[in-house]
């Protein structure tokens, strides 16, 4: 037990840095922010980049290899479709000071994509070496 959770804590330290931060009422009003409209899509994206690369490290540091699977890659989509969800849903119906949208669900997806996307190329491109 203590072998797995050895190199996943990173990533749960992040989750829980995602769950206050999204869940925490913004202070002010949104609207006199100086920040272009989709900065809080950049944000979700970023954040969920950052989880999902976490993700993939732990996993490595875990297998003690480079080799990447398609059954782990899966799970992480699950992993951060379940943060993801559950935050929105929480910003839903019990958070109601902040509001649930599908567009920052599809951000954090994009942000999961992104890391898978970059570590495959990035392996792909070390291995050619």
């Amino acid at each position: 037990m203590w072998r797995i959770l050895k190199y996943e804590y990173p990533v749960a330290l992040w989750a829980v840095f995602i769950l206050v931060l999204c869940l925490m009422p913004m202070q002010g009003d949104s609207e006199h922010l100086p920040l272009f409209e989709g900065f809080d899509k950049l944000v979700h994206t970023g954040l969920f980049f950052v989880f999902a690369i976490l993700l993939i490290r732990g996993r490595i540091q875990q297998q003690k290899g480079d080799e990447y699977h398609f059954a782990t890659f899966v799970k992480i989509i699950l992993l951060a479709a379940i943060l993801g969800g559950g935050i929105e849903l929480l910003q839903w119906k019990v958070f109601t000071y902040r509001s649930g949208e599908w567009w920052d669900f599809f951000s954090d997806m994009v942000g999961v994509g992104m890391s898978i996307f970059s570590y495959i190329t990035l392996c792909k491109v070390n291995k050619l070496r």
